[in-house]
């Protein structure tokens, strides 16, 4: 149970509402635990993070659950437990899990806890498969194809009728001929 305080400090408010306006610009956030990762190492991942205009930030769990019930996001109480690390995603947020699954193959010691992605919850297991799923631009590359696939298979046969005619009309001018 946790211990009510008479006064409420006003550095810890202003934690909170830094984590609200990180987490709010998101729905989409990735649970890590970065315990035995050296400074490089975290340099290193925050810098490929940041190339996706991904925020990568240090928590306290308590802040961070208090931050998330405030804007009525999922309970992700589970993932908020010892070192917290947590991603934050403003878009394609299966392209930044891959960014840290690959990295935990360079450094084992970074472990992913899970996601939340918009209002679904994922373990382990679940945002690793995540991770493996076209990203949103990917998906609308292979839906124009495929719609632009019909439209020239359309075309072509369109062009086909006039060229099989002309075809024909010099076949048979050459044999009268």
């Amino acid at each position: 149970m946790a211990i009510v305080a008479k006064k409420i400090q006003e550095s810890k408010t202003d934690s909170i509402r830094e984590l609200k306006e990180v987490f709010g610009i998101s729905r989409d956030f990735i649970f890590t635990d970065y315990r035995g990762l050296t400074v490089e190492q975290i340099t290193e991942l925050r810098t490929r993070l940041r190339a996706k205009e991904v925020h990568y930030k240090v928590v306290k769990n308590n802040f961070a659950r208090i931050a998330f019930e405030e804007l009525k996001a999922p309970d992700v109480s589970s993932y908020l437990v010892g070192p917290t690390a947590v991603a934050v995603a403003p878009r394609d947020s299966n392209e930044v899990a891959k960014i840290l699954l690959d990295f935990t193959r360079e450094a084992p010691a970074l472990h992913v806890k899970g996601a939340l992605v918009g209002d679904s919850i994922y373990d382990a297991a679940q945002t690793a498969a995540f991770s493996k799923l076209p990203g949103k631009l990917e998906l609308i590359s292979m839906l124009m194809s495929v719609m632009n696939g019909s439209v020239r298979n359309l075309v072509t046969a369109l062009n086909d009728v006039p060229a099989r005619l002309v075809r024909t009309i010099k076949a048979v001018g050459e044999k009268n001929g």
